[in-house]
């Protein structure tokens, strides 16, 4: 195509840009036009991957019927082959009329089937047999009914790796693989990119009566060397955001509004940006005391659950009643409440699993007498004072619950949601020299 033919097609369809790649892809298009052969347009999403088949349409014979574009992303997999292939009155709930499908309706035109790698694989078999033979059935009907339609398809995914995974019909990906278009990502046509920003700038200034926005020299730099993951509708995004908020901010008298790359940084992403509240490991995140009290509960009542478990587990002949019994005085976690479960078994299976899951030093082992730390919660047990060992937290729990209460027994259990007899076991060694 002669360079002022390129451009008149580029100034009719609103295409900017000189690169060698684009130019390639639209000459492709005027190529194929005439013919009816089915066309496959490939490329990242967002580099305006429609318009290919406008031009395809517009220079082919069929340029008066009627260009019918569908996102096959955007229809249901439970409704698709009722918008493509149409549908009889009462075919399906809600049916109550027949309803023509895009086959139909584009009979004798074009239709494009954007992200066509989404369709499903019953659809695909169908879709194969319009292609080859112009013939369809709708749902709900035994006829079979005919179209002359001219098809283009697009996707932003590799259909080959679709292929190799089973998502799609390799026999469908050659069919409609007769001409292959490309069209290249933005961060590709890197001379593009500041034409694009200011026709972005300068329609968006002319739509709403703002003033000119230019770029400094290091400005450019930073917009030609951003990699632009949305392409040109992301910097169609980032065009219209500066043009609104930095020509808010200028006086009346100004004239235009120029922009530095510090200033344009703001509008670009980074991959330092996070969409957590929190960092996880952030070394200025503190923990109540309260906090620290629960951790502390937690760790004991599971540390109590376990030992009692292994101690059943590696006793010969401990009876279903004896086990049971045992059970009854072991407090279950539910979410930061403390209660006694009525179904005992029930939390002897899910202990279990908790040892069986785990690696062995997450909980103490009486059997070889280590102690190590729960996973999950340790990171945040060390930042509380004193040894982390189970046995020693649990001792301080106990301590600490009996000087709130002054001593008193009951209440201190009831505080830890055990039983008093469970506490008496677990006293540290004061309280039972005061209790001999």
């Amino acid at each position: 195509m002669e360079t002022q033919e390129l451009q008149r097609l580029k100034n009719r369809f609103d295409i900017i840009g000189n690169d060698a790649a684009l130019n390639r892809a639209l000459d492709m298009a005027i190529g194929v036009a005439p013919t009816d052969l089915t066309v496959l347009v490939t490329g990242e999403s967002g580099v305006g991957k429609d318009v290919i088949p406008k031009i395809i349409h517009q220079n082919s014979q069929r340029k008066t019927k009627k260009y019918l574009a569908v996102n096959c992303a955007a229809i249901p997999e439970g409704t698709v082959d009722s918008e493509l292939f149409g549908h009889e009155k009462g075919s399906f709930t809600g049916a109550y009329e027949a309803r023509k499908g895009y086959f139909e309706e584009a009979n004798g035109g074009t239709l494009f089937l954007d992200e066509i790698g989404e369709l499903p694989l019953a659809t695909q078999a169908k879709l194969l047999r319009v292609l080859q033979s112009g013939e369809y059935i709708r749902v709900g009907s035994s006829r079979v009914d005919k179209t002359d339609v001219r098809l283009i398809a697009a996707t932003n995914v590799d259909l080959l790796t679709a292929v190799a995974n089973g998502k799609f019909r390799e026999d469908l990906y050659y069919r409609l693989n007769s001409v292959q278009i490309s069209v290249p990502p933005l961060r590709e046509r890197k001379e593009d990119i500041y034409l694009l920003f200011r026709k972005f700038t300068s329609d968006f200034s002319e739509k709403y009566s703002r003033k000119k926005l230019t770029l400094t020299r290091d400005a450019i730099s930073m917009l030609t060397s951003y990699r632009w993951p949305g392409n040109i509708r992301e910097l169609q995004s980032v065009a219209n955001t500066v043009s609104l908020y930095e020509t808010s901010a200028m006086t009346p008298n100004a004239e235009r509004c120029e922009i530095d790359a510090a200033t344009l940084s703001k509008y670009l992403k980074t991959d330092e940006s996070s969409t957590l509240p929190v960092k996880f490991n952030d070394p200025n995140r503190t923990i109540s005391e309260e906090d620290k009290q629960q951790i502390f509960k937690a760790l004991y009542t599971l540390n109590a659950k376990v030992a009692n478990l292994e101690k059943i587990i590696s006793s010969e002949g401990y009876g279903r009643q004896e086990t049971r019994h045992q059970f009854d005085e072991l407090p279950a976690i539910s979410g930061n409440n403390y209660v006694t479960r009525p179904d005992a078994m029930q939390e002897a299976e899910e202990d279990v699993d908790i040892q069986e899951n785990e690696p062995e030093t997450t909980a103490h082992n009486p059997r070889n007498e280590t102690e190590g730390h729960l996973p999950h919660v340790s990171h945040l047990a060390r930042e509380a004072e004193g040894s982390l060992a189970i046995k020693g937290n649990n001792e301080e729990l106990i301590r600490k619950a009996l000087e709130k209460h002054g001593g008193n027994r009951k209440k201190a259990a009831a505080e830890l949601g055990i039983s008093e007899r469970t506490l008496y076991r677990k006293l540290p060694p004061e309280y039972r020299k005061e209790s001999k």
